[in-house]
Order: structure tokens, then sequence, then C-alpha cells
């Protein structure tokens, strides 16, 4: 078994664990989809764990990448998803970021989005990545929270 097998091996049999103590009935699967690995939970009690806004969703994903990294200092930070919470949420916010983008397209007037995290930010800069007319820009500074604007790409003519 190679490190990274080891890690979520290890990630998913503490995250049941810990559920379990908890009072939860749940079923923890490895989610290939996040680059780096990640956990997906499937659950009745999906809303309990989720939380408001997503809020005991992060808790739960933060608590898992403490103990993770207590073992693996060097593992890569593990998302955790419960009931396609996460992938629902990220199509929703690039959706209402693709209708902010066709408003630029239309007016040629960069639009600032709001503050994000850099999981968010770089979603929003790989969904533009390829696109011939919506340019992406954030600031370099270091805050945690930065807002992308979306702009007109420059024409090479």
């Amino acid at each position: 078994m190679n490190e990274s097998t080891e890690i979520i091996s290890k990630a998913k049999d503490v995250l049941d664990t810990m559920l379990g103590y908890l009072g939860f009935v749940v079923q923890v699967e490895e989610d290939h989809v996040y680059p780096g690995g990640g956990l997906h939970i499937f659950t009745k009690e999906a809303e309990a764990l989720i939380g408001e806004d997503g809020k005991r969703l992060e808790d739960i994903q933060y608590l898992i990448n403490r103990i993770v990294h207590q073992h693996y200092p060097k593992a890569k930070r593990l998302r955790v998803d419960i009931e396609h919470y996460r992938s629902m949420q990220d199509d929703a916010m690039i959706k209402r970021v693709h209708e902010h983008a066709d408003k630029v397209r239309q007016t040629g007037r960069a639009i600032k989005l709001w503050a994000m995290n850099s999981y968010h930010r770089r979603l929003i800069h790989n969904a533009f990545k390829e696109d011939s007319v919506i340019d992406t820009w954030s600031p370099s500074d270091s805050a945690k929270l930065k807002r992308i604007t979306l702009i007109r790409r420059k024409s090479d003519s």
C-alpha cells in the first residue's frame, strides 16, 4: 500500500469512527474526483452533518485534515463531501459566475466578484482558462479571501 492510499484509508477509518461515536450512521467512500484525494459521506442525516451553509461540513473536513497531518505532516489536504453537497455548490457557483461573464462579454466592462477562498478562486480561474473572451484576475497579496475580477481578454491584433 502506497502512502497516498494509506492516508486515505486512515482518514476514512477516523471519519467513520468519529461520526459513529456521535451517533451517525454513515457510509464513507473514497472520492476520486478531487485531486489529491477526498472522502465522500453517504447518510440519511446529511442535513445535520452539513449544517447551516456547510459550516459543519467545513468543521468535519478541518478535523480530519488536522488528524491526518498529525500522522502524515506532508499529506495533501483532503476534501470531505456529504451527499454531493460541495459538488452541487461548486456547480451552482460556477453557473452564477458564467452569468456574470456573459455580462462582461456583452458590455465589455469588468465585473468584480465576491470574496472567495483559494479553493473557490482556483475553480473560477480553471473554469475560464480556455475561454477565448473572458480572463480572470485576482490580486497577488496574502489575503485569505480575495475577489476575482472578470475581464475581457486583450486581443492580439
